[in-house]
């Protein structure tokens, strides 16, 4: 099997177990926009924003360590047992630091909720990275599958039965991470490759320098996605928070395909091509990367008041009008997200924290510069200009490690098809659904030679297989 049908054979599994239960929790959202009033849903959102800001610190950014060093390591049961006992100290640090969230009127009787869903999701992430580095892909999919089923469940069972509004929302995630995690290392024979006598202080400071940048990587990137729902709630209200939260639910659909393809292009990135073979590797699935992400983004704006209809209670009907500007932030996320798989195949994760850190500080500045005159529509247009930086950066900054095509005049013709349809939808253009609709046709015109390509590449012929 060639690498670009590897690649696309990743995809497919991942794809399959996220894309089965994401889809089921969008499309529950009718049902938790009926539940929650925008208030209650503005206030589970800031409670599970809030844990996953602290989640990098509390796991030491030691699951990105764990399946990037668990691909190359000799003895995985050493990087293993190491990563897993720096956890646990973490963990128990966490524990001793989280009461003073209490501090905060916001989190009043819910501070044990927070602690609980961070120790939770950092088990459950570590034991699923490890297992994928250990090449375990459909296992992998099939907890992520199951993870969502009875997150579901649970908060069928704690909304509809037991009326726990905000409660049972946020528990029904901490719920289901901690079951799948002891089944994970019970059942699927994890406890087989941990043994405190296997830590070693060599792996643990290997770990710790390749995963600690990461903790303030994956806190930027939160402070760049979620610092806006704080800003907005203080100068306009939870009602208006829960409008732009609901409103995210949307693009959720692209940065779900995003997750999936970059959880597989990590694996091929490293192991499927040598340094001498990845410019053209690059090259290639990214001219088709982009394409696919244009497409769907194009899609989305177009059918994004179909959506708004569809998926979300009557209270929530002018959330529509944040879909196309998040749509745009979350393609560029999405680029972004490619161009830092350059460094973590160099293991250069200092420089993936750096950039982040652009990224949060041009949002946050924008966001005390546009929320208070225009609301939750100043947070999304400061959300797309903050990735927009973030890629620029990266695109220039990673040509110093791989060289590849980057594509630069489609990216820009495939944006302004973008901000065509956004233009068209918001300004209330006569006829807008279907000028938007033919736009898509145009960004397929656009992205159709790269696709074409990749799909020859897949084509079962000789030719495929030449690079």
């Amino acid at each position: 099997m060639n690498r670009y049908k590897k690649l696309v054979c990743n995809t497919a599994i991942l794809g399959l177990g996220k894309m089965a239960s994401k889809l089921i929790v969008l499309l529950l959202t009718p049902l938790y926009t009926a539940i929650l009033s925008p208030e209650q849903f503005g206030t589970a959102d800031i409670l599970a924003q809030t844990a996953n800001l602290i989640i990098p610190i509390a796991c030491i950014g030691i699951c990105d360590g764990i399946f990037r060093f668990a691909m190359d390591a000799d003895n995985r049961k050493t990087v293993f047992s190491t990563g897993l006992c720096l956890l646990m100290m973490a963990s128990a640090a966490t524990a001793c630091l989280v009461p003073l969230l209490g501090l905060f009127d916001l989190f009043e009787g819910y501070v044990a909720l927070v602690g609980a869903y961070v120790l939770s999701a950092n088990f459950h992430s570590l034991l699923a990275q490890y297992l994928r580095a250990k090449g375990k892909t459909t296992l992998f999919a099939v907890q992520g599958i199951i993870n969502t089923a009875l997150t579901v469940l649970l908060n069928l069972l704690f909304l509809l039965v037991f009326d726990m509004g905000v409660l049972g929302y946020v528990l029904s995630v901490v719920v289901a991470d901690a079951t799948v995690a002891v089944c994970l290392f019970l059942f699927a024979g994890l406890w087989r490759d941990f043994s405190p006598r296997a830590f070693s202080k060599q792996s643990a400071k290997e770990l710790l320098a390749f995963s600690i940048p990461y903790i303030p990587t994956a806190m930027l990137w939160l402070v760049t996605s979620v610092s806006d729902r704080y800003i907005v709630r203080y100068y306009s209200g939870a009602a208006e928070t829960g409008l732009y939260t609901a409103a995210y639910k949307i693009p959720t659909l692209l940065s779900l395909l995003c997750g999936v393809f970059i959880e597989a292009w990590q694996l091929s990135a490293v192991k499927d091509a040598t340094e001498e073979q990845r410019s053209g590797f690059f090259g290639k699935v990214y001219a088709s990367y982009m394409g696919i992400i244009f497409l769907i983004a194009s899609g989305l704006i177009a059918f994004c008041r179909v959506f708004t209809n569809i998926l979300l209670a009557d209270a929530y009907a002018d959330a529509w009008q944040y879909i196309p500007l998040l749509v745009l932030a979350t393609a560029f996320s999405a680029l972004v997200s490619f161009m830092g798989s350059v460094y973590f195949v160099e293991k250069k994760s200092v420089y993936s924290m750096m950039t982040s850190l652009a990224g949060a500080v041009v949002n946050v500045i924008l966001n005390f510069v546009l929320i208070p005159e225009h609301g939750a529509m100043g947070a999304a247009l400061a959300t797309v200009i903050s990735y927009v930086a973030v890629y620029a950066i990266r695109a220039i900054d990673t040509r110093s490690y791989v060289r590849f095509s980057q594509h630069t005049l489609l990216l820009l013709l495939n944006t302004c098809v973008l901000c065509l349809q956004i233009a068209v939808m918001l300004l209330g253009v006569r006829y807008r659904f279907y000028i938007a609709l033919s736009l898509c046709a145009v960004m397929a015109l656009l992205n159709l030679r790269g696709l074409w390509d990749m799909a020859q590449k897949l084509l079962p012929t000789k030719k495929v297989e030449k690079n």
